[in-house]
């Protein structure tokens, strides 16, 4: 529902973060486009995408709609995401705990079928992408 009226703006659904707090929902919608993401492009988005919820009513209940480009600090939401970033610094928050830990912090070495292959100090991990809660890429300043 979002992806086609997204495109037919011209931008790309980067990714869809459903954070529900309460009584309240707050929907970010992250967009991208190769010649970048200003303001008053979430604005015009985000306008459609108002819309589109009104008519579908996809969220009972109140709910807060931000829309907004990824960032240097881009969340990764798609297996397919990871590739451009391999060779980077990224966080990796598990739904559960692998090897006594949920969080890794280290490089991208890569993606092997369904996996991502995070390499932290001298060791390297093949976690299923599936068990991944959140994942961002840091930024190199």
């Amino acid at each position: 529902m979002l992806e086609t009226t997204i495109e037919a703006l011209g931008f790309d659904l980067w990714g869809v973060e459903y954070l529900s707090q309460g009584r309240h929902t707050l929907v970010r919608i992250y967009i991208d486009a190769d010649k970048g993401v200003g303001v008053d492009d979430c604005a015009a988005v985000s306008v459609q995408v108002g819309s589109v919820f009104d008519v579908e009513d996809p969220i009972t209940g109140e709910y807060t709609l931000e829309v907004s480009s990824p960032g240097m600090d881009r969340l990764l939401f798609k297996l397919d995401q990871y590739a451009d970033y391999v060779g980077e610094q990224v966080e990796l928050r598990l739904r559960s705990a692998f090897e006594g830990r949920r969080k890794f912090k280290g490089v991208l070495k890569g993606i092997e079928s369904e996996d991502v292959v995070i390499q932290v100090d001298d060791h390297e991990y093949l976690l299923p992408h599936s068990a991944i809660e959140k994942a961002r890429v840091q930024p190199r300043i």
